[in-house]
């Protein structure tokens, strides 16, 4: 219950240093919906009519150290004992232009609930105990519904986001179908998610695929034109099915993953998406790395034998060989949990990536030479040493040395 983010000794500290700014200041937002669902918070924060310069000043003086994040905006950080809380003087919107709002401080807690998203999103709650709800979001949280405050048109033309943020926030919170209202506005709007940022999109859109109903809202979104606003062309389906394949093998959710099995066929589909979405060029390469292994791997029926398995390992590390074969058993006709497809990822999750035991010092010892051709040999020498099945014993590996380093030495036949 939300009474319990009372009990945190650090709020309790905070809430304690902020009453000698003589505004009231109340807990808001995530912390107070996610307390009502059961779900511990992500973070806390706070609103208050007090101005930004009486939080700063009344945090000090309790000996808290205070960070002005966006004090422009009305933000300020205090740090209790390492933790940060975001303490925002309430506001009132004088002018909207889309994402950018004209807005002055205020002392109303009402009217700043009122210009915030989603009901769910729009609870306060008192030092003193007392939930305050404006929008009747305590009724949707106990109904699983995400619903816009007001007009969801009006809501969503001061900030575009919130369309994928509605279903976003569906995919986290809700239940049973869309609301009718908000899913009709997402539509006629979604041509305005074009005009965002690719950085803000990637983190709704990461954020929506770790979501509860990820899947769901996948198809909801898809069926609405909106994905093809988004990532362009999209495989609901595979999405599905690789959840699927992540719960058969006990895995959490991998958004990134999940990104790949919505939009990646290729690795032209990657740097797509690093256009789009801008994308970290880890996240990139990873998605990319996916795309080239899976390409001999598209249509398969059954995972590859262990010996190719162990080749991937080894070539490929295993992080790029698990995402393949992950996307592959999402394409094909097999269960989710076929079993003869999971014993190959617990396979690459379990098994030690292979060593090649030769260094060049084995070569030289041998009496070749350091240079360009020592660096063919070895090259040569570990594409056997992987045709032979990876060996480890000795023997085998001195031998196939030697015979390396025999066919280097021997001299060329003359014509």
């Amino acid at each position: 219950m939300p009474n319990r983010l009372l009990d945190n000794p650090k709020i309790i500290r905070l809430l304690e240093a902020l009453r000698a700014t003589g505004g009231e200041t109340r807990i808001v937002g995530g912390a107070v919906r996610d307390s009502l669902l059961g779900r511990p918070p992500h973070e806390i924060d706070l609103a208050t009519a007090a101005l930004p310069e009486a939080v700063t000043k009344a945090a000090e003086a309790a000996g808290l150290k205070s960070v002005p994040t966006g004090i422009d905006h009305g933000t300020v950080t205090i740090v209790v004992e390492g933790t940060p809380f975001e303490v925002t003087t309430l506001r009132e919107d004088v002018e909207t232009f889309g994402r950018h709002a004209k807005v002055r401080f205020g002392d109303d807690f009402e009217k700043d609930a009122l210009r915030r998203d989603f009901t769910i999103n729009a609870l306060s709650l008192s030092p003193d105990g007392r939930l305050h709800d404006y929008t009747g979001g305590r009724e949707d949280i106990e109904a699983r519904r995400v619903r816009f405050i007001g007009d969801p048109s009006t809501r969503i033309a001061e900030d575009h986001l919130r369309v994928l943020r509605f279903f976003r926030f569906h995919a986290a919170f809700g239940e049973g179908p869309l609301d009718a209202a908000g899913l009709h506005a997402a539509i006629i709007a979604r041509a305005s998610l074009a005009k965002l940022s690719g950085e803000r999109i990637r983190a709704e859109t990461l954020k929506l695929l770790a979501a509860p109903r990820a899947v769901e809202v996948a198809r909801e979104i898809s069926q609405a034109g909106v994905l093809e606003v988004v990532v362009g062309a999209s495989f609901p389906a595979r999405l599905e099915r690789l959840v699927a394949v992540e719960a058969a093998l006990s895995r959490a959710a991998d958004p990134l993953l999940r990104l790949g099995a919505l939009c990646v066929l290729i690795p032209e589909d990657a740097d797509r998406l690093r256009d789009r979405l801008r994308l970290s060029n880890a996240e990139h390469r990873r998605l990319a790395h996916a795309a080239r292994l899976l390409e001999g791997l598209h249509g398969a029926i059954s995972p590859p034998r262990e010996l190719e398995l162990l080749r991937l390992l080894f070539e490929q590390g295993r992080g790029a060989a698990r995402d393949a074969l992950a996307l592959a058993h999402a394409e094909s006709p097999a269960a989710a949990d076929a079993e003869f497809w999971l014993r190959g990822a617990r396979f690459l999750a379990e098994t030690p990536a292979p060593d090649f035991p030769v260094k060049a010092a084995d070569l030289m010892a041998r009496g070749l030479t350091p240079g360009r051709a020592l660096g063919a040999v070895l090259k040569e020498l570990q594409a056997k040493w992987i045709r032979a099945g990876f060996p480890r014993d000795p023997a085998t590996v001195t031998r196939l040395v030697e015979e390396a380093a025999r066919d280097a030495l021997r001299p060329p036949r003359l014509q």
